[in-house]
C-alpha cells in the first residue's frame, strides 16, 4: 500500500451512480406499492360490478351509464400502470426543457392513493408553468421522495403543500414540498441529506429508512447545478426547496 486513494475509472463511477439511482427509484415504487395494490382492486371492483349491471339491465341508458363507467375506470388503471412503469423505467440522463409542474402532476398521480390513506391532504399552488432543463425522470425521482418523506412526517395525516414558480430573476425553476408534520430537530437539520443518516423509526414490521433518500436527492440536484435547502420546525413541520436551473452555460437556451 503506498497511502494513495485509489479512485474507480469515471466509467465505473458512473455505472454505480446510476445503480443506485435505480435501487432508490425502485424502493420509492415499493413504498408505494400496497397503496396502488389497493387502488387496482376498487378500479376491478368498479369495472366487474359495472359490466355486470350493463349485461343485465335492459335499459339502453343505463347499460350504456354502465359501459361509460367501465371505460372511466379502466382509463384511470392505465394512466396509473402507466405512470408507475414510466417511473420505474425513467433511467436516462438526458436532459429536456421540462415542465415541472407537469412533473409535479405525474409525481401526484402515483402518490395521490397514498396520500389518501394516511389522510394527507394536498394542495397545489401552480404560480406559473416553468421549464426547467434537467432529466425528467431524475426530477421526478426527487419529487416522489420528497412526499413520501412529508406523508411518513404526518402519521395522523395532515396538509401537503406544492408549489411551483419561476425565480424573480428568472434563471431558474423553485419547487416547494411543504408539509405539517412532526418537523425536524435543529441538531439534526445539517445531518439529513448524508448518506445513510436517518431520522425515521422502524414501522411495526422493523424496516425503517434507508437514509439514502435526501442524499440521492441531493446527488441529483448537484449534477443538475441545481440547489436544496430545508427550513423546518419541530412540531409544525417541514418546507424542502428545489431549484433547478431553466438552462445550464453551454446547453441550448
Amino acid at each position: 500500500m503506498t497511502g494513495e486513494e485509489v479512485l474507480a475509472p469515471a466509467s465505473e463511477a458512473d455505472a454505480l451512480r446510476q445503480q443506485l439511482l435505480q435501487a432508490q427509484r425502485l424502493s420509492s415504487v415499493g413504498e408505494l406499492a400496497s397503496s396502488i395494490a389497493h387502488e387496482f382492486n376498487n378500479i376491478l371492483t368498479t369495472i366487474i360490478n359495472s359490466a355486470k349491471l350493463g349485461q343485465r339491465n335492459p335499459d339502453p341508458g343505463e347499460k350504456q351509464a354502465a359501459f361509460d363507467r367501465v371505460v372511466k375506470a379502466g382509463q384511470r388503471a392505465a394512466v396509473i400502470a402507466g405512470g408507475m412503469l414510466g417511473f420505474a423505467r425513467k433511467g436516462g440522463t438526458h436532459r429536456q426543457h421540462c415542465d415541472v409542474a407537469r412533473l409535479v402532476e405525474e409525481v401526484l398521480v402515483l402518490t395521490e392513493k397514498d396520500l389518501s390513506k394516511h389522510r394527507v391532504q394536498v394542495d397545489t399552488r401552480f404560480h406559473s408553468r416553468p421549464r426547467a432543463w434537467a432529466v425528467p425522470g431524475q426530477v421526478e425521482q426527487i419529487l416522489v421522495n420528497l412526499v413520501i418523506n412529508a406523508r411518513q412526517a404526518m402519521p395522523g395525516g395532515g396538509r401537503l403543500r406544492l408549489e411551483v414558480r419561476e425565480s424573480p430573476d428568472g434563471e431558474t425553476v423553485e419547487v416547494k414540498v411543504a408539509d405539517t408534520g412532526v418537523g425536524i430537530p435543529p441538531d439534526q437539520l445539517r445531518l439529513i441529506f448524508e448518506p445513510f443518516f436517518t431520522t425515521k423509526q422502524p414501522d411495526e414490521y422493523g424496516r425503517g429508512g434507508t437514509g439514502l433518500g435526501l442524499s440521492v436527492c441531493r446527488q441529483i440536484v448537484e449534477q443538475h447545478h441545481g440547489r436544496i435547502r430545508v427550513e423546518s420546525v419541530a412540531g409544525k413541520g417541514s418546507t424542502f426547496t428545489l431549484k433547478l436551473p431553466k438552462r445550464l452555460p453551454g446547453d441550448p437556451g
